[in-house]
C-alpha cells in the first residue's frame, strides 16, 4: 500500500465502525464531490451561452475574479479531509465548469498542485455550457476507462443537459466505478420532477449494467441531484435505502440520507436547507469483511470558512457573487466525501 494510507488502531476501529475484534490495520481512502459553482473561464465562447462570464459581462468576469475564483477552489479542494487522508481525497467529482480548461488552471494552482491531478472530462450538450468531470489523485487512483451517458426523454426530444460521466479504475487494489452526475435543475417547480426522474433511470441504468457484469461491483454515485434523498428519484427510482440494514443484493445505500433526517444541508434556499449533493454507494461496498474496500463514514464539509457569516444569506455556504455584486466567496454548495477502508496486508 502507499505511504498516504493512515493505520488506524482498535480505539479508532471501535470508535467509528463499531467493530470488537482484535486490531486491524485498515488502509483509508476518501471520495468527494463539489459544485463548483459556475466555474466559467472568462473568454468569449462562440458556442457556449457564456456572456455574462465575461469582463463586458453581467458579472464583470476579469481575469483577476476568474484566477482568485480558482485560488479559493483549490483552497477547498486542499483542505478536504486532511485529518484521515493526509493526501486529501483519491477523486473528486465536480459539476458546474465549464470547460477543460477551467479544471487545467485548477488543478495548476498553488494550493493542490502538488497533487498532480489528472482529469476526466467530456463535453456535453447542456445549454448553460456547464459540465461535470472527475479529477483523481494518480497515486490513489488509477483510471482504467471512462465514457459519458447522454440524456434523452422521447417525450421532450430537444430538451438537453449534463451527460453523466462513468470513471471505472483502481483504488487500493480494488477495481469502483464511479458514475458523476449533475441532474436537471427545479426551474419550472414540480414539473421539472419528470426530468430528474428520468436522470434517475439513466443512472439506474449504468448501475444496472455494471452489476450485470460483475454482481459485486464497487459503485460510487455522486453528484448535485437537484433532488433530496426522500425525493421520488433517489427513494424510489434508484430505491437508495436510508439504512444499511435495508440494503439487498446489487441494491444502494444513500449515504447522505442520515444528514438529511437532522436537517443538515448542503445548499439553502428560500430559508430552508436542501441536501442536493449526494454520495450513493452500492451494496457490495457495506458490510465488515475489510479484506476489501468497504463504507466507513460520510461527511458534510461545512467548516466556518465556507460560511457567509452576515447578510441576507447568513449561515448558508459562502458563493462567489450575491446578486451581481462579486464577494469572493467559494460556492453556494458545501463539498460531500465518503470515506472507505480495507485491511492492509
Amino acid at each position: 500500500m502507499n505511504r498516504f494510507n493512515i493505520i488506524f488502531v482498535i480505539f479508532v476501529i471501535y470508535q467509528f465502525l463499531g467493530i470488537s475484534v482484535h486490531a486491524q490495520r485498515l488502509g483509508v481512502y476518501s471520495m468527494a464531490f463539489y459544485n463548483l459553482e459556475n466555474l466559467f473561464d472568462y473568454e468569449k465562447d462562440d458556442i457556449v451561452p457564456d456572456q455574462d462570464f465575461t469582463p463586458e459581462g453581467a458579472y464583470n468576469w476579469t481575469p483577476e475574479k476568474y484566477y482568485r475564483k480558482l485560488d479559493n477552489m483549490a483552497y477547498v479542494l486542499s483542505q478536504l479531509v486532511l485529518e484521515h487522508t493526509p493526501a486529501g481525497p483519491a477523486v473528486i467529482g465536480v459539476a458546474e465548469i465549464e470547460n477543460r480548461r477551467v479544471l487545467e488552471d485548477l488543478v495548476a494552482r498553488e494550493y493542490i498542485a502538488g497533487r498532480r491531478y489528472g482529469i476526466v472530462h467530456y463535453d456535453s450538450p447542456d445549454r448553460r455550457g456547464i459540465d461535470v468531470a472527475l479529477l483523481y489523485n494518480p497515486a490513489l487512483f488509477t483510471v482504467t476507462s471512462s465514457r459519458p451517458y447522454r440524456f434523452f426523454l422521447e417525450s421532450l426530444p430537444n430538451y438537453v443537459t449534463r451527460d453523466q460521466l462513468l470513471v471505472s479504475g483502481i483504488i487500493g487494489g480494488d477495481t469502483v466505478h464511479i458514475i458523476v452526475c449533475h441532474w436537471p435543475s427545479r426551474f419550472g417547480g414540480a414539473a421539472s420532477s419528470i426530468l430528474r426522474e428520468h436522470s434517475a433511470q439513466l443512472s439506474l441504468q449504468i448501475i444496472d449494467s455494471l452489476y450485470r457484469i460483475d454482481p459485486n461491483a464497487k459503485i460510487v454515485l455522486m453528484g448535485d441531484l437537484n433532488d433530496n434523498p426522500d425525493d421520488v428519484s433517489c427513494r424510489e427510482i434508484l430505491n437508495a435505502k436510508r439504512r444499511q440494514d435495508e440494503v439487498r443484493p446489487r441494491g444502494l445505500f444513500n449515504t447522505m440520507w442520515e444528514f438529511h433526517e437532522r436537517g443538515v444541508g448542503t445548499l439553502g434556499y428560500l430559508g430552508a436547507w436542501n441536501l442536493f449533493d449526494q454520495i450513493i454507494i452500492s451494496e457490495p461496498l457495506l458490510g465488515r469483511d475489510f479484506s476489501t474496500l468497504k463504507f466507513w463514514r460520510a461527511e458534510i464539509f461545512n467548516r466556518d470558512f465556507l460560511i457567509q457569516q452576515e447578510g441576507r444569506n447568513k449561515g448558508y455556504p459562502l458563493r462567489t457573487f450575491d446578486g451581481e455584486t462579486f464577494i469572493n466567496g467559494y460556492s453556494d454548495h458545501f463539498p460531500v466525501l465518503v470515506y472507505l477502508v480495507k485491511r492492509l496486508e
